[in-house]
């Protein structure tokens, strides 16, 4: 198991992803329609709720997802982001003025029309991802990545981030949406539970350390990883929003993963 990243990484070989490309497909596919479902079973006083996100309200937030959905859809639309992101950013993590430039290209849109066009760009936004050549899909991304923003970062290769950050950035904002709203988050062992699955591998793999693991709820499962060593007990959503620092964690839950 590696160790996991505590200042700027000093390598260039990125992070790979461990699930096999028809999992990444099938789990990216039916997260994009998890997402439409939430969102049409909002009531019209949930879009202006506020969530955890950056001070963001609901509709900032799908304004953030649209935009991502967008990006993977379209190589132009990629650029046109970056560029309008890099025009923006003026220090701190480039993501931010990222997100900001999302938010912003979808000001005032209404609801429903934000609705439609996410449920639009999802197929577009899964050829897009399924589609980048085998050649670019192992190359590292020029610029680290934030695992903690500020403190620590590390390299990604484009087919992490395609069949990995690309699901779980939309997942993790499910249950940001479910939490502002009091909505019911669905959750099944054959789609969450893989996504909580990887997640439980890749943190163990980070912080390298003997441990058991027992994660309740729909998404949940029992890990054990090496012998003797700490025992965790807790929700499985509750877990994978400790690890992307939306909550507090001791011992080795405090090792970020990213979403």
């Amino acid at each position: 198991m590696t160790a996991p990243t505590t200042a700027a990484s000093t390598t260039r070989t990125g992070r790979s992803p461990n699930l096999d490309r028809d999992t990444a497909k099938r789990l990216m596919t039916t997260e994009y329609g998890r997402v439409v479902e939430q969102l049409n079973a909002l009531s019209d006083s949930d879009w202006s709720r506020p969530t955890c996100n950056s001070g963001w309200h609901v509709r900032d937030l799908v304004a953030h997802m649209t935009g991502m959905v967008a990006m993977a859809a379209s190589v132009p639309e990629q650029l046109r982001q970056t560029r309008a992101a890099k025009k923006r950013f003026t220090g701190g993590d480039f993501i931010d003025a990222l997100t900001a430039v999302q938010v912003d290209k979808y000001d005032g849109w209404a609801p429903r029309r934000l609705i439609a066009e996410y449920e639009r760009l999802a197929p577009k936004a899964v050829k897009g991802r399924t589609r980048m050549p085998g050649l670019m899909r192992r190359r590292t991304i020029p610029d680290e990545q934030a695992i903690e923003p500020g403190r620590v970062y590390e390299w990604w290769t484009y087919a992490y981030l395609v069949d990995v950050i690309l699901t779980r950035d939309p997942w993790m904002h499910r249950g940001d949406i479910a939490a502002a709203t009091g909505c019911r988050l669905v959750l099944t062992p054959d789609h969450d539970g893989v996504l909580v699955a990887d997640v439980v591998s890749e943190w163990a793999r980070r912080h390298g350390q003997a441990c058991s693991l027992t994660l309740t709820g729909a998404a949940g499962g029992r890990w054990m990883f090496g012998e003797k060593g700490p025992c965790y007990e807790l929700e499985a959503v509750e877990f994978c929003r400790i690890l992307s620092g939306r909550g507090t964690g001791e011992g080795l839950l405090s090792t970020r993963v990213p979403f």
